[in-house]
């Protein structure tokens, strides 16, 4: 999966799987050339391949399954041919949108989704928990800024029910908490 906002990452690449993996009994395909059959081992290789070929289109499917809204375009994959003559997806990459929401709420929403798309497929690949760890930088950040948001609205609540008047022990320690919000202090109350 590759991400259009902050770049496109490397395909996978196909490496050969054990031969002992897949192996066929003889059959007569037929070689690119019409007439000759293919060998035992190009037989082997036809078999790999389009196993690689179901395994690759299923995770890119799994990234644009889970990133509905986020994907910009979808699948592109890179390819072999087999001995058969005929091409076989062997990587690929989806483009997903990474950007902020206007808002910390609608970051947060969009990382979380961001990284549900990246680790959609049942096995995801090195650049799929990249994304995901940005995502989760993106959240914990929008997370950071929402706590912000909220500390400064409950600081000038606080200072409005001081300045209007309010007495008793509500007013001492919204007094209290308002003088020590930016110094890290925590105020302890027992009744």
């Amino acid at each position: 999966m590759s991400v259009s906002a902050v770049g496109a990452a490397p395909a996978l690449a196909y490496s050969s799987m054990s031969s002992a993996r897949g192996a066929s009994s003889a059959s007569s395909a037929a070689a690119p050339g019409g007439s000759e059959a293919l060998s035992a081992a190009e037989e082997r290789a036809v078999v790999e391949l389009k196993q690689r070929d179901r395994v690759v289109r299923a995770h890119e499917l799994a990234h644009m399954t889970a990133g509905a809204g986020l994907v910009t375009r979808g699948a592109s994959y890179t390819y072999q041919t087999g001995p058969d003559g005929q091409r076989y997806a062997v990587g690929g990459e989806v483009g997903i949108d990474v950007s902020p929401g206007r808002t910390p709420e609608e970051t947060l929403s969009r990382a979380e989704r961001i990284r549900a798309a990246a680790l959609a497929p049942a096995d995801p690949s090195a650049q799929d928990r990249q994304v995901a760890a940005s995502a989760d930088r993106m959240a914990i950040e929008a997370r950071l800024e929402i706590s912000a948001g909220e500390v400064s609205s409950v600081g000038s609540a606080n200072e409005t029910s001081a300045a209007s008047g309010a007495s008793g022990p509500a007013a001492s320690y919204a007094a209290i908490a308002s003088a020590n919000a930016g110094g890290g202090s925590r105020v302890d109350t027992y009744a």
